[in-house]
């Protein structure tokens, strides 16, 4: 659809202008993200169907020795990127549809800018794209269909704004959840489980990506009118002197992991920049 066509129109509702995109890397989405909730005032849905090549990323506060097989990552060469929010980690690929949302703290009438709130309106936002589709829950802070896992989240919250991305399990390659150690914290309800007994696919309960995102599109005009924007038009125009904080971690950083203690990972909390700690487990 071109830019500028609404989907939902609704005069009292504020905008969210969505982008969509197909395959783009998950560090240029991060980019991207990092953006638009730091250098723009509109509301924004980012959703990228699939990624490559298959990505780790870790929250801001990740230590990698305790959540990467550092050796294996290195051998095979897979990135390893430190995204700019909390949450926990994941290895991404093109069986991973993204979904983010970037609000304005008064965007969403009643709803309080604090991580277990925003957590609770995205539960029941996506309660009704996946109503009819299997028993969907919130758990703890993942999202699961029954007792299976299929959604993890991260958030940033800064002064005036925040952003909520969740990384959902279309698919999965078994044997790439072998770059990721079990977790040290993990949510109660993982009950001590492998990852192929914790995890399930999102394909095995929808008939369709496109089913998926025409759900989203909906469920947020409920909320908001909803607006179709090219991604070049997405792009403040200063975004060519914006320093992102999502960085690649070098082999050289991972070498030094694994020939010295690594240091601990300082996180900064003031007002203006608190970092969610949902989902803080691996896959």
């Amino acid at each position: 659809m071109t830019f500028g066509s609404v989907i939902e129109r609704n005069v009292a509702q504020p905008l969210m202008r969505l982008v969509t995109m197909g395959g783009a890397p998950i560090l240029q989405q991060l980019h991207l993200e990092e953006r638009l909730l730091r250098r723009t005032s509109d509301n924004w849905c980012i959703v990228n169907d699939g990624t490559a090549p298959p990505t780790i990323v870790m929250g801001v506060s990740g230590k990698v020795s305790e959540l990467v097989e550092i050796r294996p990552v290195l051998r095979d060469h897979v990135p390893v990127v430190r995204r700019f929010s909390g949450g926990g980690t994941v290895i991404v690929d093109q069986g991973t549809v993204f979904v983010t949302f970037i609000c304005n703290k008064t965007a969403i009438a009643g709803l309080q800018p604090f991580p277990r709130d925003i957590m609770s309106w995205t539960g029941q936002l996506y309660g009704k794209v996946f109503r009819g589709f299997g028993e969907f829950h919130l758990r703890e802070n993942d999202y699961a269909f029954d007792h299976r896992k299929f959604g993890g989240n991260a958030q940033s919250i800064t002064k005036d704004r925040w952003v909520h991305h969740t990384s959902f399990l279309w698919d999965y390659d078994v044997k790439n959840m072998g770059y990721l150690k079990n977790p040290q914290r993990a949510p109660e309800y993982r009950q001590a489980r492998d990852h192929s007994d914790f995890l399930c696919r999102m394909n095995e309960y929808m008939p369709s990506r496109s089913v998926f995102t025409e759900g989203i599109t909906a469920a947020l005009g409920d909320h908001f009118t909803v607006q179709h924007t090219e991604l070049e038009t997405a792009l403040p125009e200063d975004h060519d002197d914006f320093m992102p904080s999502t960085k690649v971690l070098s082999p050289q950083d991972l070498q030094d992991i694994i020939s010295s203690k690594e240091p601990p990972t300082l996180v900064r909390r003031c007002s203006s920049n608190i970092f969610g700690s949902l989902g803080a487990v691996a896959w």
